[in-house]
């Protein structure tokens, strides 16, 4: 390996490395490596960027998993994140996923009259058909601190959650076409009254189970949760033909779907 490669893959390790600090600041990382900034940007071994580009470049890099396990967004980023998840792209975002989920429709064999009742959709929950961001603008969070899950449960009792721009339209098609919907959370089984009401208040009904996490299947990994979940659903029989969620957790392991769908959202990362 040459001593270019080499330096190129220490820079990256260290960028990627550091991500979870709470004191994380790109700036002071960057003059670390023998960077200069100014308010025209951000050079770094002759490549220039500015601290929107770099943040913008954060959250691609997680939403395509190459940025994983982070605890905090980086603090320089988390008003770049707050703007992006607040904003119409984000919205227009989540469409042009609904969008794809329909022309998936297209090669399905399904259809309302042929159905046999074993063709089945899961969901994740939070943000996949509910929202978190009205937890996270009332308490300034998006990703700058880590979340406090006592605190986040306690507003998910409150039944308040929206649903998520458009998919409450793409949820009822689903169900409308005679496919069974499942939905899988990582939220904790005492929740379920809550989650219950504020399903059917924001306009999600009809699904056929809603699976949470009981005290056996809180030391695993939300990611082995789920799999185990598809696990029990395809032994009865069923054929998963979509998972959609805003985790990559929500389709990591087996058995895989036909197709997954992931809904944007770099606050948080849940393994």
């Amino acid at each position: 390996m040459d001593r270019t490669m080499f330096l190129s893959l220490a820079i990256a390790s260290l960028l990627v490395g550091v991500v979870s600090a709470g004191d994380w600041n790109i700036l002071n990382q960057l003059k670390g490596l023998g960077s200069s900034s100014s308010q025209k940007g951000i050079v770094s071994k002759g490549i220039k960027t500015d601290l929107k580009g770099y943040c913008e470049s954060w959250r691609i890099n997680v939403e395509v998993h190459n940025i994983r396990k982070f605890d905090v967004v980086p603090q320089e980023c988390v008003s770049h994140i707050e703007d992006y998840m607040t904003s119409s792209q984000y919205k227009d975002d989540v469409a042009r996923t609904v969008d794809e989920v329909i022309l998936h429709f297209g090669s399905m064999c399904c259809s309302k009259t042929k159905c046999d009742g074993m063709d089945a959709w899961i969901f994740d929950v939070d943000d996949t058909l509910l929202s978190t961001i009205p937890y996270h603008k009332k308490n300034g969070f998006f990703g700058g601190d880590k979340l406090n899950s006592t605190k986040f449960e306690d507003w998910m009792k409150k039944k308040k959650a929206p649903a998520v721009p458009h998919m409450k339209k793409l949820y009822h098609e689903i169900r409308e076409r005679g496919i069974k919907i499942f939905l899988i959370s990582s939220r904790k089984e005492y929740l379920r009254s809550a989650t219950v009401d504020n399903l059917i208040q924001a306009g999600y009904y009809g699904w056929s189970n809603l699976m949470l996490r009981g005290l056996e299947d809180e030391q695993k990994e939300v990611k082995q949760y789920k799999s185990e979940k598809r696990t029990w659903l395809t032994s009865l029989g069923y054929r998963v033909w979509g998972v959609m969620g805003d985790q990559w957790s929500s389709f990591a392991g087996c058995p895989l779907p036909k197709r997954t769908f992931k809904l944007p959202n770099s606050i948080y990362y849940v393994a």
